[in-house]
């Protein structure tokens, strides 16, 4: 994916994107301070909003092959079983019924899935969230702070099916967090943006450990920078 000139006015806040790539396969990290623009920017990749000018090469995907989770995850009225196999079932799939119980078994919601979803408590809702968005093999997976707020074990859970997801079916991921040990420890590019600009993007050591940025240095010294070494 490819970004060229995009701009998008929303109030006093512009965000202008002269140039990003988001190499097909990578797990990419997009950090910055808040209000920086990096949930504008997301929304824009998946369609929700709309740029004022500028444009994305999506490179042959369609938004059927594009899924986000989020930390704060919409749920349908409905069990649990079918929030995860929603996806599957808009794209005229056919659930396969062992490998629904095979992600609900990894995420401890097996004994669940005929629970009504809300009903979950928000760590369940999120781990549900996680594995719907993975269910169809999407080609690009946005992670929006979903790995933020968690328990350890969780965080753990979570790290390690993103790279069980990468050996086995290489995805595109754009994951969006605070937490930047996971960052560091996920991606194979970090992009950091700064006031509506990308302001450099690398390597994690690049970005994290030997930043050239002034900003990037300021942004590392208020986070949890401390815990990266």
């Amino acid at each position: 994916m490819k970004i060229f000139d995009l701009r998008k006015q929303m109030g006093d806040f512009t965000l202008q994107i002269h140039r990003m790539e988001l190499e097909p396969g990578v797990v990419h990290g997009l950090i910055g301070p808040n209000g920086s623009g990096k949930s504008t920017l997301s929304k824009l990749i998946l369609g929700i909003l709309t740029p004022d000018s500028g444009r994305i090469d999506y490179e042959g995907l369609t938004p059927r092959d594009l899924t986000m989770t989020s930390q704060k995850p919409y749920l349908l009225h409905d069990t649990v079983y079918q929030n995860l196999v929603y996806p599957l079932k808009v794209r005229g799939i056919r659930p396969d019924q062992e490998e629904a119980d095979r992600l609900l078994s990894r995420c401890g919601l097996l004994e669940k899935k005929n629970q009504y979803a809300r009903s979950l408590s928000s760590g369940e809702q999120q781990k549900l969230s996680f594995i719907r968005a993975l269910i169809f093999r999407p080609s690009f997976i946005l992670v929006d702070e979903t790995l933020s707020n968690l328990d350890p074990d969780s965080t753990e859970l979570f790290e390690e099916m993103i790279q069980e997801r990468q050996r086995e079916h290489p995805a595109t991921w754009l994951i969006i967090s605070h937490q930047l040990i996971h960052i560091r420890r996920l991606c194979g590019c970090v992009h950091f943006m700064e006031k509506g600009r990308l302001v450099a993007q690398g390597t994690p050591e690049e970005i994290l450990l030997h930043p050239e940025h002034p900003s990037i240095r300021h942004f590392l010294a208020s986070t949890e920078a401390f815990y990266l070494e």
